[in-house]
């Protein structure tokens, strides 16, 4: 089986030419104008702002009285309730002095007029929601938007586009990726992947902490292994450092040399394990070492600026940083009594030498035992001039894995760890994405590494994957000249009426871009996760219960051919943003 060429899935030129928002958008405009002008006509002296809509699934924005509480625009539980619900009147009743049901029925009116024959009918539900039952025509239409869209489908609508700076995984060199570096790589990337595709203009950064004494203990590990001594006390343990032995040039005289040596190996390798994990290059490796070099180095400079403006004093022999005076619960040392840095002021100087790159705005993706040190760093960010709100420190939380039920290791070796490249051995590059990604970021997750390698739909990759595998099944039995067919002569003006689960399908890819926007301003790609386990579960009840191939009249197998071309390009986009492939079959 293979994939449909992209040749036959080009939108015919002129449809909906020129469209701007997405038909949903366009739906909320028209809610908030409606709003205005009942607001205007029922209480002229009354003072509010004006109203906001959040998004399709939540509430975001201002109140239409000035009271807090958000206007939304959702779909319904149930299809009898409408495509989608507002609770707008509710919001606004207060502030104009009227009954909400009554509120409601005058905006659903003003609704009739401004949509046309677009709003089939409304109606008025509980204490004052008000209901939508939207015509096909609007459905068709929409969906004919999707498909003029193309790739481009929910792309690019950033309000504020920004240069942004994801800086993510930048694990210790000292050893190799394990699972909880996974986790950083894969939110990492996919935010990446969900900014860039939202409209920002993003760059990746992995950042290697090769100074230091941790790098000098890795090379006293490997010279005592070498000489077929014990490891020092302090030192690093495991079958991997034994593996440095030769490669690090384990006899050198110099520990920080051998270590130095070990780095590149270990960095080496972690490049190889973060592509067979489908992460995208990275724009920039930045090495802390080059915050040491020339002088004045980036470190002495940036602690120079930090003097001159007076916020560091001396004690005892060491530097000390104010972070005190910007939130933080005590100073902070930048150079100890010996003379060496700290690790915090080569990270200050790190993030003023990538302001003085130009990204005002910074995202670090940290690990789980980084909680201590956020507010020391927006603390120091701040004191440099920067704008700390354009600093935003991620926790990730940790990952536990699961067999039979229960907590288990994939390794049972000392001194070492479940590391990335047993994962991808063990349950592969797509599951262990999907399952990495499928909860938010700042919560603990459980990974359950039977579920991963099931090949049934309880599993959601091998779900989400088979949709989209099946649509394109679909559409190479209806063949390349039938899909192009029907592509031109996709219109906004269906035959009627839909089937309910064509319309549940259109509804469900009109929530696409909002989501893209919800993930990308929340900092949440788990939401792309959801949001495409519901598109294939919303496809596979139109496939159950509509025939595609074959459907009579021509109109209709056409209509549903489309339906199908922009549910297999959504399909796609969701697993491509999440770094999962997309097979043609399984």
């Amino acid at each position: 089986m293979t994939q449909p060429p992209a040749s036959a899935e080009q939108a015919p030129a002129g449809i909906l030419a020129g469209a701007g928002a997405s038909p949903l958008e366009d739906l909320r405009r028209a809610v908030l104008a409606a709003v205005d002008e009942l607001r205007g006509a029922l209480a002229d002296s009354v003072a509010g702002g004006r109203a906001e809509l959040g998004g399709s699934r939540g509430p975001a924005g201002a109140a239409a009285g000035g009271r807090g509480a958000a206007i939304t625009l959702e779909r319904p539980p149930r299809a009898e309730l409408g495509d989608y619900s507002t609770n707008a009147a509710l919001l606004l009743a207060p502030a104009v002095g009227r009954p909400p049901r009554e509120v409601a029925e005058r905006l659903g009116s003003l609704l009739q007029s401004r949509l046309g024959a677009s709003l089939g009918r409304f109606e008025v539900a509980g204490p004052g929601f008000l209901n939508l039952f939207l015509a096909d025509r609007w459905l068709a239409g929409a969906l004919a938007g999707a498909l003029a869209a193309g790739e481009d489908f929910a792309a690019g609508a950033a309000r504020a586009p920004e240069r942004i700076l994801v800086e993510f995984v930048s694990a210790n060199p000292t050893g190799p990726l394990h699972v909880g570096h996974a986790r950083n790589a894969a939110y990492g990337d996919a935010l990446a992947r969900v900014l860039a595709f939202h409209g920002h203009r993003v760059s990746r950064e992995f950042y290697v902490n090769d100074a230091g004494s941790q790098v000098r203990k890795l090379g006293a590990s490997i010279q005592a292994l070498a000489r077929g001594e014990p490891v020092p006390e302090d030192g690093y343990r495991g079958a991997y450092v034994q593996r440095l032995v030769d490669p690090a040039g384990g006899q050198g005289s110099d520990p920080g040399q051998v270590g130095r040596a070990a780095v590149r190996v270990i960095v080496g390798q972690m490049q190889a394990s973060l592509a067979a994990f489908a992460v995208q290059e990275f724009d920039h490796w930045a090495y802390e070492s080059e915050l040491h070099e020339g002088h004045p180095s980036p470190v002495e400079r940036t602690l120079a600026v930090l003097e001159e403006q007076g916020h560091t004093y001396r004690e005892e022999g060491a530097l000390w940083l104010r972070t005190s005076a910007y939130g933080d619960d005590k100073d902070r040392v930048l150079v100890r009594s010996d003379g060496e840095p700290t690790y915090f002021a080569s990270d200050i100087a790190y993030h003023q030498d990538k302001r003085e790159r130009g990204f005002e705005h910074q995202i670090d993706v940290w690990g789980a035992d980084h909680h201590g040190y956020l507010t020391r760093m927006k603390a120091a960010y701040q004191a440099l001039g920067g704008d700390p709100m354009h600093l935003e420190l991620l926790i990730m939380q940790l990952v536990h894995l699961v067999r039979g039920g229960a907590r288990a290791q994939m390794s049972k070796r000392a001194g070492e760890f479940v590391t990335l490249d047993e994962l991808l051995a063990e349950i592969g590059t797509d599951a262990a994405r999907w399952y990495l990604l499928a909860r938010s970021h700042d919560t603990t997750l459980d990974l359950d590494l039977d579920l991963a390698r099931e090949q049934s739909s309880e599993n959601p990759v091998y779900y989400v994957q088979y949709a989209h595998a099946r649509i394109a099944s679909v559409l190479a039995k209806a063949g390349e000249a039938r899909v192009h067919a029907a592509l031109q002569d996709a219109t906004d003006r269906p035959r009627e009426p839909l089937h309910a689960a064509e319309r549940a399908l259109i509804e469900q890819l009109m929530a696409f871009p909002g989501e893209v926007a919800e993930a990308a301003e929340r900092r949440a790609p788990h939401r792309i996760a959801a949001y495409a386990l519901e598109l294939a579960q919303s496809f596979t009840a139109f496939y159950r219960d509509c025939r595609v191939v074959g459907a009579e009249p021509e109109s209709v197998e056409s209509f549903r051919v489309v339906l199908c071309v922009v549910s297999r390009r959504t399909i796609a986009r969701c697993l491509q943003l999440l770094g999962v492939s997309a097979p043609a079959q399984m």
